[in-house]
């Protein structure tokens, strides 16, 4: 008599990786709700109109024309290429700006080691001859995320910092050094906890003096909602406030609020019209001086083909 073998099978068990921010973005999440962007507002509160226009060439080369105005100046431009060689990781950039200056970038991703980025960025002004090198690298692991910065003619200044995620908690550390002075120039901590549905961050910037606490969470597929606490240690004993939200009305646009403890409170709409064609629209309101002309309103019309 035959005994039956039952064959028990074995499920990998797969491992999920932190994926680990840059120190800049420790709490982005909660910055991206407060902001209410919609390519119109600059921190939120003062806000300009712009307009972007992008196409591709059947080779590639990618081509742009952007123009902004803040209302409260001349109206800016530059108008750019981008040629990406993906095989080998090469991306060449080209800009000429309204201020008549010529920037280029260079960028080699994976080229020398996989995870490494490296960037080369020069700027020349021929109305004054102003020359400008810089050098940037980005080195990304499994739980690791580490930058460096380096201006290469003006000081030389070299700007690093890292960060260590283990099991979804964040520690971050910045610094800046002035090589010709022979002297750390600033420095900056940060620390945070981040899951699919909820991040929390604290970090301390300006030497470590100013002190913020930021909240984002994800209510649901529509919802998500955000705060930020800030104390200057330096400054007043008063900590700023600011909670926002953000709510997607349908698959093509969202809305987003925020309001600060000073009153200010900004509103946002973007929509994407139809295939190419983007729209955003802002406004910032001070709830505690409606008479005033303090308010600002902005918009934005993205094309691309």
């Amino acid at each position: 008599m035959s005994v039956p073998v039952y064959v028990v099978p074995v499920i990998p068990v797969v491992e999920k990786l932190v994926v680990v921010p840059a120190f800049s973005d420790v709490a982005k999440p909660a910055n991206d709700v407060r902001m209410p962007r919609a390519n119109v507002a600059v921190n939120g509160i003062r806000l300009k109109t712009t307009l972007e226009l992008k196409s591709k060439a059947p080779n590639g080369v990618t081509f742009s024309v952007k123009g902004k105005s803040t209302h409260e100046g001349h109206t800016g431009g530059q108008i750019d290429a981008k040629y990406v060689d993906a095989p080998s990781g090469l991306t060449i950039t080209q800009a000429w700006t309204t201020t008549n200056s010529l920037d280029t970038k260079i960028e080699l991703d994976n080229s020398f080691a996989k995870g490494l980025k490296a960037e080369l960025l020069g700027h020349y002004k021929p109305s004054t001859q102003a020359v400008d090198g810089k050098v940037n690298l980005f080195f990304k692991q499994p739980n690791f995320h580490a930058r460096a910065f380096f201006d290469l003619l003006r000081g030389p200044t070299a700007n690093v910092d890292l960060v260590l995620g283990h099991e979804g908690f964040l520690a971050g550390a910045e610094a800046g050094y002035d090589v010709q002075k022979a002297a750390i120039t600033r420095y900056s901590a940060a620390v945070g906890y981040t899951t699919a549905d909820y991040t929390a961050a604290i970090t301390s910037s300006n030497n470590l003096s100013v002190f913020s606490a930021s909240y984002y969470h994800r209510v649901n597929a529509q919802v998500e909602a955000g705060a930020k606490a800030t104390w200057d240690s330096k400054g007043s004993n008063n900590v700023g406030l600011e909670v926002a939200s953000k709510y997607r009305l349908d698959p093509t646009s969202f809305a987003k609020a925020k309001i600060n403890d000073r009153g200010i409170a900004a509103l946002a709409y973007n929509v994407l019209l139809r295939p190419g064609v983007t729209l955003g629209l802002g406004a910032s309101i001070d709830t505690l001086n409606l008479h005033d002309s303090a308010h600002k309103v902005g918009a934005s019309l993205i094309f691309e083909a």
